[in-house]
């Protein structure tokens, strides 16, 4: 997807395209990496390009579930997990879940046909407010393309303490765009 989304013909399809234009921006942040690179806590915190992109498909598999009213996948043993690229995982193995998951997501608003309709307020979340009963499906979608946008931002920072890459770049060389003057495609460094 380009820099920016294309024309929109109503408000449903505007929401799924800005958070897949978000989603997109986070999986260019991790064009390049090897899996260690992309395991690799690159600033003062403990993010990784990795952990940030199975951490947003655990969040918006979790937000899907609460709109389905399907039970949550949160374990409290292992949250920590869903913010780091495991040994045992590659970050090719998450970014197909990560897809796999905007899938879903896509088919699950599909098939919603008002998006004023209601999702309960999960009870004894404490960073969710105890006042209000239900929030909308479009405040869910909301919500998503908000904490994806965060985290993209997140990544996009740990990029480029990895390795110096920054986003249009990295976007140029996703997408194949010719060099020119001012935009050089990222291409690997020569070893």
């Amino acid at each position: 997807m380009p820099g920016t989304v294309p024309p929109v013909a109503d408000e449903r399809e505007g929401l799924l395209a800005f958070l897949a234009q978000q989603r997109d921006g986070l999986k260019t942040t991790a064009y390049g990496l090897t899996d260690e690179q992309a395991r690799t806590a690159s600033t003062a915190g403990t993010l990784t390009v990795g952990g940030l992109i199975k951490h947003v498909t655990h969040v918006e598999r979790n937000w899907m579930d609460t709109v389905l009213q399907r039970p949550r996948q949160t374990d409290p043993n292992t949250y920590a997990d869903n913010f780091r690229l495991l040994p045992d995982e590659t970050l090719a193995d998450v970014i197909a879940r990560y897809d796999e998951t905007a899938k879903e997501t896509e088919s699950i608003i599909a098939g919603i046909p008002d998006l004023g309709q209601a999702v309960p307020v999960p009870k004894g979340v404490p960073w969710f407010p105890d006042d209000i009963d239900a929030w909308s499906v479009r405040w869910v979608l909301l919500h998503l393309i908000q904490e994806t946008a965060r985290h993209a931002g997140h990544a996009d920072i740990v990029r480029e303490s990895v390795d110096g890459a920054t986003f249009y770049p990295l976007l140029a060389a996703v997408e194949g765009w010719p060099e020119t003057e001012w935009m050089k495609p990222w291409a690997p460094a020569k070893a």
